[in-house]
């Protein structure tokens, strides 16, 4: 594959942005879009392609801007549409693209067109949700259950059926058999692509079709205490339906209509289930998430497997992407250490497809702990005490040491992390091994060799603690040997072909040395080798 014939979402680095949390420019302790316009340059010197907003749309924030309202504004706590267009141009102007969250599952309860379906069983827009009579008992439809605690099916006196609701009872799932919904949504999609967006994350994408007969979900023989509710049943009728496949078709075909646009799925499934979405001839989501680095445990062996599984399941010329962090889950500087952030920066950075970069990662934020009385996560006020909440990884952006880090003038609506002072943009930009400068070298190196973007992935035989691959373009080899341990280890010639010389390590202190014979790596130490 030639490397300029790629597109930017293959050689790009996408970085997301919670807006809540970023910049917030009118000091009510909300991030917002004119906020992210003053940090373009941070964004640009950086080295990111894209970035990818978390919604920006009008919303009760019921689940902060995952329940829309209407799809066609921008909430006022973020700004107005001409904000988005000056948000759009600077981007642009500075080679980077804008990406937006699409949620098209569901809607606000207070969206005007739930608020129709649930007048009148005859209203024409009752089919644009999903109701179902009770039981003869008065129970719910069926078993299914919301991801964020109890029945997934609330009922409504004033027409006497229930509404499903995959996540809070505040978000009603629209009905994707309905032609109607999808074109309205396609419209939606049209909209945004005629003010400049560059393409769009969809929001559980998995789950848009559900069983048309309702059945059952079958309980989930491995479910133990301690674990989320909904956990208790297998899913297999209320997401992953066949159908999906059809929706996700018809959902690219839109972005076609429209020249070097992207559709990035969010979806958490197994990889053979995963990889099923890029579509027949690739004809689906050009990006589905490959969330399996999220969840992995940290060792070498297993994330050898999971590297393995992926790229032997993609489809002929799929192209891969890999993910660190996001705003559901743990971030990565807290789950593997300090030291160890720095080594999955360079996995990150370094395997075949595109990598997406969470805000903060690059300066090793670290999972919030926040008190009872701060939480805002309404997944854990409705299932508290077991860890699922999300406040911890969407806290305020790190800017510098100032109040509240840099990043409102007031009381910002989540608590930012103690440790702020010491560890910001300002003053790790200062420091010359800090790993927001390690962040900053690897894109570069990423930018300036195509081993690393266009490169083939070749998995390299180690033991123990140590992840070894090679990237390989046009004859030219780059070797990544990654040590997921604490102890210093070794590698012999037998096992690696040297000589070779030293492009990178992750302590940013090695580059220039040649290797030859063996080589030597220090604990929780990556090294990026020319061979």
């Amino acid at each position: 594959m030639k490397h300029g014939a790629i597109s930017w979402w293959q050689k790009g680095i996408l970085y997301q942005i919670y807006p809540r949390s970023f910049q917030d420019s009118n000091g009510d302790g909300i991030g917002d879009l004119p906020g992210i316009v003053g940090r373009i340059s941070y964004l640009r010197d950086l080295g990111v392609d894209a970035i990818w907003l978390s919604p920006i749309f009008p919303s009760p924030m019921a689940d902060f801007g995952y329940d829309i309202s209407n799809y066609l504004e921008v909430d006022p706590v973020f700004g107005t549409l001409d904000d988005f267009a000056t948000l759009v141009g600077a981007a642009h102007a500075s080679n980077i693209k804008v990406i937006l969250d699409l949620v098209p599952n569901h809607t606000s309860d207070q969206h005007p067109w739930f608020i129709e379906s649930r007048s009148s069983r005859d209203n024409p827009k009752r089919d644009w949700y999903l109701w179902h009579e009770p039981r003869t008992d008065g129970t719910a439809p069926n078993n299914w259950m919301s991801e964020f605690g109890g029945s997934a099916w609330k009922y409504a006196a004033c027409t006497g059926q229930d509404y499903y609701h995959a996540f809070l009872a505040q978000q009603p799932d629209l009905n994707w058999r309905n032609p109607a919904v999808r074109q309205a949504i396609y419209d939606v999609m049209r909209f945004w692509f005629r003010k400049g967006v560059d393409g769009f994350r969809v929001d559980v994408l998995w789950h848009l079709i559900k069983d048309a007969e309702f059945r059952d979900n079958p309980p989930n023989p491995d479910f133990r205490l301690g674990r989320p509710p909904h956990e208790a049943l297998l899913p297999l009728y209320s997401t992953d339906r066949p159908e999906i496949l059809d929706v996700v078709m018809e959902m690219r075909r839109v972005v076609d209509e429209f020249s070097d646009r992207v559709l990035i799925g969010e979806i958490y499934l197994p990889v053979d289930r995963l990889v099923a979405y890029y579509g027949r001839d690739l004809s689906g989501a050009h990006l589905p998430f490959n969330f399996a680095l999220l969840s992995a445990p940290w060792n070498a062996r297993a994330i050898a497997k999971l590297i393995d599984d992926y790229e032997r399941a993609l489809p002929a010329a799929a192209w891969p992407n890999w993910v660190l962090g996001n705003h559901d889950r743990p971030r990565i500087a807290s789950r593997v250490g300090r030291a160890q952030a720095r080594v999955a920066a360079m996995l990150l950075l370094t395997l075949r497809g595109t990598p997406t970069l969470y805000y903060g990662d690059e300066i090793g934020m670290q999972q919030v702990a926040i008190a009872q009385d701060q939480i805002r996560d309404p997944f854990e006020k409705n299932v508290p005490g077991i860890g699922v909440g999300r406040d911890g990884c969407r806290t305020p952006m790190q800017w510098n040491a100032e109040a509240h880090g840099g990043f409102t003038a007031s009381v910002p609506w989540l608590p930012l992390a103690n440790d702020y002072v010491h560890d910001n943009v300002a003053n790790l930009a200062a420091d010359a091994r800090s790993i927001f400068n390690l962040y900053r070298a690897l894109i570069e190196l990423r930018r300036a060799m195509p081993e690393l973007v266009a490169g083939s992935y070749t998995p390299v035989a180690t033991a123990g603690d140590v992840l070894a691959y090679k990237r390989e373009y046009a004859g030219n080899a780059l070797l990544i040997v990654l040590n997921l341990g604490a102890d210093p280890t070794s590698i012999g010639s037998d096992m690696m072909e040297f000589p070779g010389k030293l492009l990178l390590s992750t302590n940013l202190d090695r580059t220039g040395e040649t290797v030859s014979g063996g080589l030597d790596l220090r604990g929780d130490e990556g090294l990026i080798i020319r061979l």
